[in-house]
């Protein structure tokens, strides 16, 4: 989920900066440190939303920089556990599909992309034995968070399924006419 979260640092200004005004010079340091950063609490911060107050400068003697307590917004995306997310199907291999989640892609086994035997071609197609439902890459899916690692962490593992009512591709929940119920 998208999250905008308040935050309060203390965000060092190097001398170079000093030329410009001093919001605009703190904001590209908030920026530089939190841009892309990827932590546990945070998710991925995705980008810095604006500066909300600025305490008093602090100079520390043989550094040179100034230092400032600031609060400011971050627009950030953490995935929860059982959390259902939109996306689109990056990838397809024999094990499974990839999805593309905004900032970050999730993993669906391929025993999760349904209730069905799944087969694997090699047009990089998942195709469901029974049902006839397939995934495709571009195939737009919902699908439920059920495992999150941060293990390392410049690259956060998400654990998707598909298998549950109301999951996979979009289009697989729309009603089905009566003629489609004759042609099964």
């Amino acid at each position: 989920m998208f999250y905008k979260s308040e935050i309060k640092d203390h965000i060092r200004v190097p001398p170079d900066l000093f030329g410009l005004e001093m919001e605009e010079s703190i904001i590209k340091r908030i920026k530089k440190k939190y841009e892309g950063h990827i932590s546990k609490e945070l998710g991925i911060v995705i980008d810095v939303l604006g500066l909300k107050t600025v305490g008093a400068g602090t100079i520390i003697p043989g550094d040179g920089a100034a230092y400032y307590e600031a609060t400011f917004e971050l627009l950030h995306f953490r995935p929860d556990l059982q959390e259902v997310l939109l996306g689109k199907i990056k990838d397809i291999a024999d094990f499974g599909a990839f999805m593309s989640i905004g900032p970050i892609d999730g993993m669906i086994h391929i025993s999760q992309t349904m209730n069905d035997f799944v087969s694997f071609s090699k047009d990089k197609t998942l195709l469901g034995k029974e049902s006839k439902k397939s995934i495709r890459v571009n195939d737009k899916c919902r699908a439920r968070v059920i495992a999150i690692s941060y293990k390392d962490i410049t690259n956060p593992k998400l654990g998707l399924t598909m298998r549950q009512e109301g999951l996979g591709r979009v289009d697989w929940d729309t009603p089905q006419t009566a003629t489609e119920e004759k042609e099964k």
